[in-house]
């Protein structure tokens, strides 16, 4: 949050500036959500006039919230702050040679289009990312992740407004501080805001990953449908949109915000006490003796596949992504209330505590725990 600084309410610079606007259909969640004031970006040059025009005066003054394509938000009821929405487009061509490609994409690009347009074009590495919900310029702050790869593991650079030294800042894979689910971006909510993300590539379409769950198998039939044997990424991507598409339910037809919670990390001491009685139990392995435990298993096991508190309910297809049935309706409340529900049975059950995964906004912009203790 940025307390220090204020808007001047005209539209200026071929700025879209929109005031008392309505956010319901900007989050994937679709919760009821109206903001004080809304300025979409189409470039840099305008987040620099914009910031510019800010003026120090505290009766007026507003915090400031970034949202991206509001697929990992859980929106207030009332947002009193000037949210700034990056809309930049283009992919770019940085660097290429035989073994791999350098690109940059801009932070208003959809990520699913662009995993498409990456393996259509020969450059490997997003493929295990497919049809992930959002923007590109959200992907770096949650360091998303899916069947075994994590965003992190192709990042180049992350290009970044500093929003309270109002300078641009290229910051580097380490720099990001990436860890699981998590980033410099993410821990100092509201402090950047990024306009595009460098990737680096290869071009080696032996290089595949699918060891998780179903993929290789459901991949394997495309080659074979295909007449070959050797997987590739384009096989490996058609496998995970195929599967995603069967378990996830399609935020425009029933609303949500993807995996709600983190797959948990218990010690490998802990997940052998559960395996004895839980023969069945998900797991994998974690550096430091550790292992990540699958929430959609857990919670499927304590009877949650498809429950919940109306209108907030489990999926019943995946138990680990909470679906929204009062679209535009449903508040932030009816989410902590289901969310609070489903830990307290998998903690009872396990003794394993689920840690919420979409990034819970209060009214004033601030970000973290909410007023009603999840």
């Amino acid at each position: 949050m940025i307390s220090a600084l204020c808007p001047t309410l005209s539209v200026q610079h071929g700025l879209s500036h929109k005031l008392s606007h309505d956010l319901s259909h900007a989050n994937t969640m679709a919760l009821a959500c109206m903001a004080d004031t809304v300025v979409t970006l189409t470039n840099e040059t305008q987040l620099d006039n914009f910031m510019t025009g800010y003026l120090a005066d505290n009766d007026e003054c507003k915090p400031l919230f970034v949202l991206s394509g509001g697929s990992n938000v859980l929106l207030p009821i009332k947002l009193h702050a000037t949210v700034l929405c990056p809309q930049m487009r283009g992919i770019h061509i940085i660097a290429q040679t035989q073994d791999y490609v350098d690109i940059e994409v801009m932070a208003g690009e959809n990520w699913h289009d662009l995993v498409l347009h990456t393996v259509a074009q020969g450059w490997y590495g997003l493929e295990n990312l497919a049809l992930i919900p959002g923007l590109t310029g959200a992907a770096p702050v949650q360091n998303i992740g899916a069947y075994g790869v994590q965003l992190e593991d192709y990042v180049q650079h992350v290009r970044a407004y500093h929003l309270p030294s109002k300078t641009w800042q290229q910051l580097s894979a380490a720099d990001c501080q990436f860890g699981y689910r998590d980033s410099l971006f993410k821990r100092a909510p509201n402090t950047w805001l990024i306009s595009c993300v460098g990737f680096r590539l290869h071009t080696d379409a032996t290089r595949i990953l699918a060891s998780y769950g179903d993929v290789r198998t459901v991949a394997q039939n495309y080659a074979t449908q295909q007449g070959r044997t050797q997987l590739t990424p384009a096989d490996v991507m058609q496998a995970i949109i195929d599967i995603r598409q069967q378990k996830l339910p399609d935020p425009q037809q029933l609303p949500n915000c993807g995996s709600f919670f983190q797959n948990p990390i218990i010690s490998q001491a802990q997940f052998s006490a559960l395996q004895a009685n839980y023969p069945d139990i998900v797991g994998y392995p974690m550096p430091d003796s550790m292992v990540k435990v699958a929430a959609g298993w857990l919670i499927e096991q304590a009877g949650l596949k498809g429950g919940g508190i109306a209108p907030i309910f489990t999926h019943n297809q995946q138990a680990l992504v909470l679906t929204n049935h009062s679209p535009y309706l449903a508040t932030q409340e009816d989410v902590a209330n289901a969310q609070s529900h489903i830990a307290a049975c998998v903690h009872d059950k396990f003794a394993i505590n689920l840690a919420r995964e979409p990034v819970w906004v209060n009214a004033d912009a601030t970000i973290g725990q909410s007023k009603y203790g999840v």
